[in-house]
């Protein structure tokens, strides 16, 4: 019964994306990427190729296994590495990353697709991040034989692995052959199912990633020329709850000699054309980029992919968006990592980097503008208070650092590649 429903929801999955594709580009995306794909991947993989395959659900778990993927590029580099992705968000953005020697979606979930995807790509070792528990490709990665290991993996109590209705989910786990947690907490939750699934704590990889950021952060001209000396307040990953709540900071501070810089999560033309309205006195990066001038601007909006993680050393303090809304906070550590202060919405505790950030010191639960403005406020005046609070985010960061490098630990002490 298990099964027919799974099949039930893969076949209403595949017809509402056909469905939804007809009006959203994103949809389109997701299905115009999977045409012709086998015969993509047989043009582009030659026989006998030495293959390492890495899954990423999307963006962000492509950043969580970024540091594993380059880490066992330059140690196995007689290795090619192949990168996945089974959403647009995550394959456009990094259709052409260089460490990768080929970039592709995944193909739905079906019995057929998986024993053909194996057959021309033939892995030596498959590592999917955080999640992504397709059955058919599991099971057959475990009847093949091939190591397969899960990375950065969280197992909470309210997740389908403990649901009557998770039985299917639960036997999956036994694919891996070995399972890589954050926290100790998702440890004994994973052995409660089983203490026979092999599992280790590692920790969270994403610690290695922002690390990796701020150690070769290059400086912004463009970002120089608009600051102008003035603290600046960098607000990441934001919705338009978030950009409702930061317009009327702005508007409350602007005697403060702040400067906002905005980088909001969605950029398509209609959102930041009410951004522009929502503040009337911004630039967008684009435009400050052609004139090479901010002019009078206390607002910079971000409205390109792929510079926030940078742009976050530039903060007095930061705000990371998501948290004012169910769905939760966005990636706090791409700021915390600078040793500056990060302010964040009441939904983070699904989240336990952002849990811990604000266990430190490091992280401030902000719920609307007044306290947003006073937090900011009493940072501005009590440097002794601020000095803290920095502090305590970088500080959390560098104490989680090490993840990647017991996962290669694991690789080589297993034997699982070599040169």
């Amino acid at each position: 019964m298990a099964i027919l429903l799974y099949n039930i929801f893969l076949w209403l999955f595949r017809i509402g994306a056909s469905i939804k594709a007809l009006f959203n580009a994103k949809a389109q995306k997701w299905v115009a990427g999977r045409k012709q794909l086998f015969q993509k991947l047989e043009n582009a993989i030659a026989d006998n190729e030495k293959i390492i395959w890495f899954h990423c659900a999307s963006l962000g778990e492509f950043e969580q296994g970024r540091p594993v993927m380059e880490a066992l590029k330059k140690q196995y580099n007689n290795y090619k590495l192949l990168l996945t992705f089974f959403s647009p968000s995550g394959y456009e953005a990094q259709q052409n990353y260089l460490q990768a020697d080929w970039v592709f979606y995944l193909p739905m979930d079906r019995s057929t697709n998986a024993k053909q995807w194996l057959k021309i790509v033939q892995p030596k070792l498959v590592i999917f991040v955080k999640y992504e528990f397709w059955y058919y490709y599991l099971r057959e990665i475990k009847k093949q034989n091939i190591p397969f290991l899960l990375i950065s993996a969280r197992f909470s109590k309210d997740s389908i692995f403990f649901k009557w209705y998770g039985n299917l989910y639960r036997k999956m786990l036994y694919c891996y052959s070995h399972i890589f947690v954050q926290t100790k907490e998702s440890g004994e939750n994973l052995a409660s199912i089983d203490s026979a699934i092999p599992y280790s704590i590692a920790g969270d990889t994403r610690y290695d990633r922002v690390e990796q950021i701020a150690s070769s952060v290059q400086t912004n001209s463009l970002i120089d020329n608009f600051l102008n000396g003035q603290k600046a307040i960098i607000c990441g990953s934001t919705w338009p709850e978030d950009e409702k709540m930061l317009a009327a900071v702005c508007t409350n501070l602007k005697n403060e000699n702040l400067r906002f810089i905005i980088a909001p999560h969605e950029i398509n033309k209609t959102h930041l054309n009410n951004l522009s309205s929502l503040f009337p006195n911004s630039i967008f990066y684009s435009a400050h980029e052609k004139n090479k001038t901010a002019d009078n601007a206390s607002v910079l909006i971000i409205d390109n992919v792929g510079m926030l993680s940078t742009v976050y050393q530039y903060a007095f303090a930061s705000y990371v968006g998501g948290g004012l809304k169910p769905n939760g906070v966005h990636n706090v550590l791409e700021a915390a990592v600078f040793y500056k202060p990060v302010l964040l919405g009441p939904y983070f505790e699904k989240y336990n980097e952002a849990v811990a950030l604000v266990k430190s010191g490091g992280g401030v639960v902000v719920k609307n503008a007044p306290a947003f403005e006073k937090k900011l406020k009493e940072w501005l005046t009590n440097q002794a208070d601020y000095t803290k609070a920095a502090n305590a985010a970088g500080q959390l960061v560098q104490s989680r650092i090490g993840a990647t490098q017991k996962i290669v630990n694991y690789i080589q002490e297993k034997r699982l590649l070599t040169n």
